[in-house]
């Protein structure tokens, strides 16, 4: 091999390293930035003023909503939550809650109430029974007592509630056990409220 070529080899072999070097600090950059800034996004989030712990939202200074507005709105809810983990549609509620309550909407005129189906069920589940069928306490639960200490209506669905076995003695206390989730939106459409959409 001539000098020539053996140097050539060299400089191109070096380039490739630093090339690959290169593309890892701009990863890492990129990385760390797009964190600090989700971070930096993110601190604007907070609990409160209701419900503590969960519900976490951020302010809007420009927002619309009068303090003498009333909401009627049912939330749906089938999908269950990871084993051990909070279902982030029961925590939408509290999220409601805290918003505007937050903007100066008076707490009595939150009519909330969550239909809940499909797979989701489980996370209805007292401790006993939670930790019986999953081997873990349920995360779910101090969020459902805050959310029933504020006049959320918790309605299962009774359909669900016999395919998947669960009798009502293994409910979180307060939760009601419907005809169906279909009945309970009509019900609740009757007495007017809302579907939330989300």
């Amino acid at each position: 091999m001539s000098l020539l070529t053996q140097h050539t080899g060299n400089y191109y072999e070096k380039r490739t390293k630093n090339k690959k070097l290169n593309l890892v600090v701009c990863y890492l950059i990129a990385l760390f930035g797009f964190h600090s800034g989700a971070y930096a996004q993110m601190s604007a989030f907070s609990d409160g003023p209701v419900i503590k712990g969960f519900g976490k939202t951020a302010p809007v200074p420009s927002h619309t909503v009068s303090e003498n507005d009333v909401f009627k709105v049912a939330f749906d809810v089938a999908s269950a939550a990871n084993t051990g983990e909070v279902n982030r549609k029961f925590d939408s509620l509290a999220r409601f809650i805290n918003m505007h309550t937050a903007t100066g909407v008076k707490k009595e005129n939150l009519q909330l109430a969550l239909v809940v189906h499909g797979k989701a069920p489980f996370d209805l589940l007292n401790n006993t029974a939670y930790q019986k069928k999953f081997e873990t306490t349920n995360a779910n639960v101090p969020l459902l007592n805050a959310l029933l200490q504020n006049n959320v209506r918790v309605i299962l669905c009774g359909q669900s509630a016999a395919a998947h076995g669960i009798n009502s003695s293994e409910l979180v206390e307060g939760v009601e056990v419907q005809l169906s989730a279909m009945t309970a939106h009509a019900l609740l459409q009757q007495d007017g409220y809302t579907a939330n959409p989300f």
